[in-house]
């Protein structure tokens, strides 16, 4: 089955107007190439000027986290659906800086997954392991109960996105080696099928672990990597165009 790769750019607490400038020279980038699906995430106060000054080129927009209600008495949140109609078509849900920062369990997680469907929104569940998880050699069992815990059931391939981040490795500059990334997409690959069955094959599974210009090509060519999860590199079109230029439709 091919999958369209899919290089989606989180820009986490970073962005003020000026930053849409840059995102205009992301566009330009993105719009010179046809080998994978942009993505760009911005803090929610940028979002509906990203989506306006994106109008008409080949990115897309997404949310950094939502909650799981369409309303109610939540301050300080934003909901599913609030998020699509400021422009999004993507929402992150389950990064692991919300899961540690904001002690966010699978449970929840998958009531924002299923929250994102409702809106209309394609959800990023972010599943990774801790350094000491990798040590102990139970890495594999902690990403298998983050996938069954934070994916929601019955959901078509094209539904959900899957990313993949050792959490040791996001913004350390640190990479998982290639072999290593190839152990965990595989694995990710399977387990999908358990919960989704033939429906597993059109889920495009993400790494997100430093990913820069330099190491992107070799990363995105390892087999059940359908694109990548980029922060700090997605900042910059310098460093973000070379990245989306490395994808390549399967």
């Amino acid at each position: 089955m091919t999958r369209t790769p899919l290089i989606a750019g989180n820009w986490k607490m970073n962005g003020l107007q000026p930053a849409l400038e840059e995102a205009k020279a992301i566009a330009q980038a993105a719009d010179s190439q046809d080998g994978a699906e942009v993505l760009l995430c911005p803090p929610a106060t940028l979002l509906t000027d990203l989506a306006r000054t994106l109008s008409g080129s080949r990115v897309k927009t997404g949310g950094q986290d939502c909650h799981a209600e369409e309303s109610g008495a939540h301050t300080g949140d934003v909901s599913a659906e609030m998020l699509a109609g400021a422009g999004a078509d993507y929402v992150i849900v389950g990064h692991s800086e919300r899961r540690a920062d904001h002690g966010e369990d699978d449970l929840t997680v998958k009531a924002k997954a299923k929250a994102a469907r409702r809106a209309g929104l394609t959800p990023i569940i972010c599943v990774g392991e801790k350094e000491a998880e990798r040590a102990k050699g139970v890495h594999l069992d902690v990403i298998e109960m983050q996938l069954d815990g934070s994916t929601p059931k019955n959901l078509a391939g094209d539904e959900v996105v899957i990313a993949y981040e050792p959490v040791w490795a996001i913004g350390t500059g640190r990479t998982a080696e290639p072999q290593d990334i190839a152990e965990m997409h595989e694995f990710i690959r399977t387990r999908l099928r358990h919960i989704m069955g033939e429906e597993a094959e059109g889920v495009r599974i993400l790494y997100g672990g430093s990913v820069k210009p330099g190491n992107a090509a070799e990363i995105l060519g390892i087999d059940n990597v359908d694109g990548a999860l980029v922060g700090g590199a997605s900042l910059k079109a310098a460093d973000f165009g070379p990245i989306i230029a490395s994808a390549q439709s399967e």
